[in-house]
């Protein structure tokens, strides 16, 4: 069965969860090396660091990287799509369902980690204090946080477009973006077209708002939040990244 209309849907869908490792492996992702990256910044700052949580952790690929350089790893995500994939794909691993700016596990980490632009998704700068202390709370004494921003509004590129394609036995997937500046945030439009042998030719559009906060209200975020703040230019995707540290004598 072919359907040709875009269907609308909300960001981390089902369906966008069920293409999202497909077609970012396509475009150059490598999450192991990412992974390695941040564990290497944790350790710099941490050395005894044993334990992490992935906040908004998708499809758990980075988790299962972080495995290997961690005794014990946990992650956070809202999505149910990305929930189901993560949980499958990490049978030993507890992945829980919860919102980063409420969620509370009841315990603290060595590391926490926050990438893919997750952060962005909050709408306001009180929504991001919110994600920020919340994340800081379970954090262990001189335990890390790690978070990849969006763009600064500076550095966002007005009417950006992007496009990949990638293929696996009996399936192709395209996706197509096109991102513009509203107000204060980013308005991210991207199709997926997805041929499969054996449904046929579908295709959906989903609508992303990503905010443009500004690199002092990432750092007032973190300071509010009790913790150091430093940022390193470059990162995973050319962002750069924010890392703060707890205070040893944190409780």
């Amino acid at each position: 069965m072919t359907s040709v209309t875009p269907r609308p849907v909300t960001a981390y869908s089902d369906e966008h969860a069920d293409v999202y490792d497909l077609i970012h492996t396509a475009r150059s992702r490598d999450w192991a090396a990412e992974a390695e990256a941040i564990a290497a910044l944790v350790a710099d700052r941490h050395p005894d660091a044993a334990s992490l949580l992935d906040v908004a952790c998708g499809t758990g690929k980075h988790l299962e990287s972080f495995g290997s350089r961690f005794r014990h790893v946990e992650g956070v995500e809202l999505s149910d799509g990305m929930l189901r994939i993560a949980r499958n794909r990490l049978s030993d691993v507890t992945v829980h369902h919860g919102d980063m700016r409420t969620f509370d596990l009841g315990r603290t980490y060595s590391a926490v980690t926050c990438l893919c632009f997750s952060v962005a998704y909050m709408a306001t700068a009180d929504e991001l204090n919110r994600a920020l202390r919340r994340m800081a709370r379970h954090l262990e004494p001189g335990g890390v946080l790690v978070l990849e921003p969006w763009w600064f509004p500076e550095k966002f590129l007005e009417g950006f477009v992007a496009g990949a394609v990638a293929e696996e036995e009996g399936r192709v997937v395209s996706r197509l973006s096109h991102s513009v500046r509203d107000g204060d945030r980013t308005r991210m439009t991207v199709r997926y077209t997805v041929a499969d042998s054996a449904r046929g030719i579908s295709e959906f559009t989903s609508y992303e708002m990503l905010s443009l906060f500004a690199a002092a209200e990432y750092e007032a975020a973190f300071r509010g939040a009790g913790l150091t703040v430093e940022y390193l230019e470059g990162g995973p995707n050319g962002r750069g990244l924010f890392v703060g540290v707890s205070p040893r004598g944190a409780s």
